[in-house]
């Protein structure tokens, strides 16, 4: 399994995910299959995003000045950010300002705010993807959105503690998601639509897609 998706899925363990399944309403069966398509979609973003000069070079940039990857020595605070009721942005935003200063460090409330990140990932498909991930899994789209959210600044945590541990610079930071990418790809046999989407204005049915994405993906790690 690759380094950046083992290190993610390291943190749902010990009641992580039981903690996130709360936080978006759904049950924890539900959940791990959201969390098996949300991350390779998270992946494949990332990648198609830095598979050029200038776009490798604006996320390596991103991970030095927000992203030390210290959101994941405290993941429930942040998953705890989202566990009160309502869903309004504000409300969001206020929780998630919170939840920066709980996980200490001195990281910016950029590090945790997964709203800006998935952005900068999907631009003007993150509706299709928290739509597919929704149907893949059987979470609404409002919750595969508010996982999405939860999800990506632990994606940019990773990438951002391997970033440091391992002195890569921007092209090096390309290969690696390029890598991860294609590893993903292999084992569910292709990203199909969900990559087709990501690289065009249609918006097609890719459900099925996401649902092979990362089918297993949890359940085989939480299991060894």
């Amino acid at each position: 399994m690759s380094m950046i998706t083992k290190m993610l899925l390291s943190q749902l363990g010990g009641g992580q995910l039981e903690q996130m399944a709360g936080a978006i309403g759904a049950d924890s069966g539900t959940t791990q299959r959201a969390v098996e398509a949300a991350l390779p979609a998270l992946m494949a973003g990332l990648a198609k995003n830095a598979s050029s000069p200038s776009g490798a070079a604006s996320l390596a940039s991103a991970l030095d000045s927000d992203h030390d990857g210290s959101v994941l020595d405290n993941v429930g605070s942040l998953l705890g950010a989202f566990g009160g009721g309502g869903g309004s942005k504000s409300g969001l935003g206020g929780l998630l300002g919170a939840a920066a200063g709980m996980l200490g460090g001195g990281g910016s409330s950029r590090a945790t705010n997964g709203a800006g990140i998935l952005k900068h990932v999907f631009g003007n498909k993150k509706t299709g993807v928290e739509q597919a991930i929704g149907q893949a899994s059987g979470l609404d789209a409002g919750q595969a959105g508010k996982l999405l959210m939860m999800l990506a600044p632990m994606v940019m945590g990773a990438l951002g503690k391997a970033k440091k541990e391992r002195g890569l610079d921007a092209g090096a930071i390309a290969g690696m998601l390029a890598g991860e990418k294609e590893e993903l790809a292999s084992a569910s046999g292709g990203l199909g639509g969900l990559m087709g989407m990501l690289d065009s204005d249609g918006d097609g049915d890719i459900s099925d897609d996401v649902t092979k994405l990362g089918a297993g993906l949890l359940k085989n790690f939480l299991s060894k």
